[in-house]
This record gives C-alpha cells, sequence and structure tokens, in this order.
C-alpha cells in the first residue's frame, strides 16, 4: 500500500477535543464530523483539507477520550493517513478498527513540515519526503491490519470474512 499526500502540521498531545470538539458528539455521521475535525487546533482546517492529505504531528496524537468520532472525523475528512511520533493507545487501535492507517516515526515527526509532499510505502514502513528527498523509517504496518484498512475497518472485514464462512 503506497500513500501519497499533502502535509498538515500539528504539535505534540493533540487530544480527541482537538481533533473532533465534544459539542458534536451528538451525531455519528461522518460527514458531519468531517466538518468540524480538528477546528480547535486550527478553525480553518476543515475548510482547507483535501482528499488525499496527511496529518504530522508529535508525540501523544489522540490523547483523551476512547471515542471513536476522532479518527472516523479524520478519515471521512479524506485526510488518508497520520505520521506521529507516538499515539495514544486507543486511538491507536480505533484507527486500525475504522480504517485509517497510522504511523509512528520520530524521525518523520520531527523533519517533515507543513505543506511538505510525503509517500509512505506501509508494506516496508518507509516514509519518503518528496519536497526535500529525506526518507524516514516507520514500524511498516502487518498484514493483517492492512486487510483491515483495505476492508474499510473492522467491521467491514468481519463482514466479508462472515459472508465467505457462509459460501
Amino acid at each position: 500500500m503506497i500513500l501519497e499526500g499533502r502535509v498538515w502540521r500539528f504539535g505534540d498531545d493533540v487530544d480527541t477535543d482537538a481533533i473532533i470538539p465534544a459539542r458534536y458528539l451528538n451525531t455519528s455521521d461522518p460527514g458531519e464530523l468531517a466538518r468540524h475535525v480538528m477546528e480547535d487546533a486550527d478553525k480553518e482546517f476543515p475548510a482547507k483539507v483535501k482528499t488525499g492529505d496527511i496529518i504530522v504531528a508529535g508525540k501523544n496524537f489522540g490523547c483523551g477520550s476512547s471515542r471513536e468520532h476522532a479518527p472516523i472525523a479524520i478519515k471521512a475528512a479524506g485526510i488518508q493517513a497520520v505520521v506521529a511520533r507516538s499515539f495514544a493507545r486507543i486511538f491507536y487501535r480505533n484507527s486500525f478498527n475504522i480504517g485509517l492507517p497510522i504511523f509512528e516515526s520520530e524521525e518523520a515527526s520531527s523533519r517533515i513540515k507543513e505543506g511538505d509532499k510525503v509517500e509512505i510505502d506501509a508494506d516496508k514502513g518507509i516514509i519518503r519526503n518528496l519536497t526535500t528527498r529525506e526518507e524516514y523509517t516507520a514500524n511498516p504496518i502487518p498484514a493483517f491490519m492492512q486487510e483491515l484498512i483495505s476492508s474499510g475497518g473492522l467491521v467491514e472485514w468481519t463482514k466479508k470474512k462472515m459472508k465467505g464462512a457462509a459460501a
């Protein structure tokens, strides 16, 4: 799986309230959540983000509550991946459960700038900064987790497996 996109930068300890403010948790509609993604971190972000963009952040991305709304809002906004120095564990798991690829890389997190264009090879765990021609390593996504992502998340993966078992 190769991902390529333009980068949006965020800092350390971006919590789930910054990703999707609690005042919007009265809906589970992905499109509505996407209209408010990251707005408490950057008021203009929902209007600026484009399908295929990538978020790069510091340490502890997705800390705070365990709500799945946060990765759902990111994915629904068209962001195809998040790279960070580290992720809160529950956000990490929720991301794969809904099919959002995430990558931990201290080097990429500290060197990639907003507006850079990057390419991520999920199989090999290589992040290439196409703007600066630098290359960084991340843990590759295991085959099973890539299967979850390509299926659209855990629920869709389970549906496919159940359908296959019934045949």
